[in-house]
């Protein structure tokens, strides 16, 4: 292993902290778009969590089956539903969330009951070939293409708006920082696909700090008026 391999460890210490302050905001506001932006941090963590526990004590199929269902299922998700209820009307949201959840549940039973490929079981790296119904993969692209829309669009598009109108440019700065952060584990998942997880090890945690620091431009008060 290298020092790759180490760094989830980095990435859940800073998922901790990201989606502390989100709840803390959400304690304060009650914003459903917060909500789902702690809860998304939180599964974000937990897979870089499950990663630096693989890393540092070995593999099983429950932990694989774990990451799979938090990283695959979860990683993007939760946060598209965030931007869903942020800059969507509410009934369209609300009818969204529950057929999407549907569908996460479902595949989430099904990664674990899936039997398991016990050869394609790595020592100290996950992968979602270890599940012997190999269909089930077939299952997350559905749900990427959903966030990618919800998360990554829904920032470029609000980046464009702040763009317009000039007043927001610091907006439109933090939402293009959140597009590019969102898109990097996709990038990275792809590989991790491909045999390559350490990309995408990489690819969550430059990722989770360009969309704390978007989170945080975003979160700026409005320059005063001169």
């Amino acid at each position: 292993m290298s020092a790759i391999h180490y760094l989830p460890i980095l990435t859940t210490i800073l998922s901790a902290a990201f989606a502390t302050t989100l709840y803390k905001r959400w304690l304060l506001r009650r914003s459903p778009h917060l909500w789902w932006w702690a809860f998304g941090i939180s599964t974000y963590g937990a897979g870089t969590a499950i990663e630096s526990a693989i890393t540092l004590f070995g593999n099983t199929v429950a932990l694989t089956k774990t990451w799979y269902i938090a990283g695959a299922l979860l990683g993007g998700y939760p946060l598209a539903q965030g931007s869903l209820f942020l800059s969507w009307p509410r009934p369209l949201a609300r009818r969204l969330t529950a057929v999407t959840m549907t569908f996460v549940f479902v595949a989430s039973i099904l990664v674990v009951i899936s039997p398991v490929n016990l050869a394609m079981l790595e020592p100290n790296r996950p992968s979602g070939a270890i599940l012997a119904w190999r269909w089930i993969r077939l299952l997350t692209p559905f749900i990427n293409v959903y966030a990618v829309f919800f998360l990554i669009g829904g920032a470029i598009r609000s980046a464009w708006r702040h763009y317009k109108e000039r007043g927001h440019l610091y907006r439109a700065a933090g939402n293009a920082l959140i597009a590019l952060g969102a898109i990097l584990p996709g990038i990275g998942g792809g590989f991790a696909k491909a045999g390559r997880v350490e990309v995408l090890y990489v690819g969550e945690c430059l990722g989770l700090m360009l969309i704390w620091a978007g989170e945080r431009v975003c979160a700026r008060e409005p320059p005063a008026a001169v």
